[in-house]
């Protein structure tokens, strides 16, 4: 049975609205999409850290009630180094402002990565991805899924909070590009990264050289595809937002799971028309506008249930 491999950082998330804390939640931009994925009762594997403290623990344990295994988590016991905690600020449109607290040991992802087979697909982004003191790791493992012909998912995901290490991690980003089968990114990605917010002139300038098929999302402005048989732009419904945490996460998770349910293969992947791409990404939307109705990072298990396979 195909499986998705996920790779990126595991976080507390502490949600405040108008100052005041409203929820505590596991996350992380790679965790977040592992969780959903997993509540569909789809086969995940996740690449992640995190200490051996009360916050570890509490992941662990929130990892194995939404069927993860933890046999891929790298459990650091050093007594400086502490499970990292971000505290995301609400504003009035209900977009996230965030501050991380962090304290990582100097050896890290230090355990064997599991076995990657023709069919899976891989997600891997975020910070997480361009980091200097991981991404030769990283790499290597990139490296051998793409030998073995999985699906490999960027999703760029280049916060704010990082725009002064822009060009230091520039190296970083493009050898990711070259690892890609497909590319998600969102306006504001592009706009800290590349200074850059067409979504045309990104996929001509920057994208397109590595791979066809380029995701560009922009919250409630919609969706625009690229790939080798054109481009489109798919309207997004209009929803209540409460929280907009998790969006893009999620949005990559019905993203996967739709190439999953359309039984897309490696050697396909490049030759997809756009009718079956904008099929595939419709769950993407779905997934996406369920968590922006709730305070949650994930889709919620009575969603997971009821929704159509």
């Amino acid at each position: 049975m195909r499986k998705v491999i996920g790779i990126g950082e595991t976080i507390f998330d502490i949600i405040f609205k108008n100052n005041v804390p409203t929820r505590a939640v596991p996350g992380g931009s790679t965790f977040n999409s592992m969780i959903t994925l997993g509540r569909m009762g789809v086969p995940v594997h996740f690449i992640t850290e995190v200490g051996n403290d009360k916050i570890g623990n509490m992941i662990l344990d929130f990892m194995h009630d939404n069927n993860l295994t933890t046999e891929n988590v790298d459990v650091f016991d050093d007594g400086h180094a502490q499970s990292p905690v971000s505290l995301a600020f609400l504003n009035d449109d209900n977009d996230a402002q965030y501050v991380f607290y962090q304290q990582y040991p100097e050896k890290r992802l230090d355990f064997a990565w599991p076995i990657v087979e023709a069919g899976d697909l891989l997600i891997f982004g975020s910070y997480y991805a361009v980091n200097p003191q991981l991404h030769d790791k990283i790499t290597e493992f990139l490296a051998y899924a793409r030998e073995q012909k999985a699906i490999i998912y960027y999703d760029v995901n280049f916060r704010k909070t990082y725009a002064h290490e822009a060009m230091r991690i520039m190296p970083a980003f493009l050898e990711n590009l070259e690892y890609a089968d497909i590319v998600r990114g969102s306006g504001e990605d592009f706009e800290t990264l590349l200074k850059e917010s067409s979504p045309e002139r990104i996929y001509r300038n920057h994208i397109s050289f590595y791979t066809p098929n380029f995701i560009f999302t922009d919250g409630g402005k919609g969706v625009d595809i690229f790939c080798n048989a054109g481009s489109r732009h798919i309207d997004i419904p209009p929803i209540k937002t409460v929280s907009t945490i998790g969006a893009g996460d999620n949005f990559n998770a019905g993203t996967l799971f739709g190439l999953l349910c359309d039984n897309v293969s490696h050697d396909e992947i490049n030759e997809l028309s756009l009718t079956r791409w904008c099929e595939i990404i419709k769950h993407g939307i779905a997934f996406a506008s369920e968590v922006c109705q709730s305070y949650d990072n994930y889709v919620s298990k009575e969603f997971a249930a009821a929704y159509p396979r």
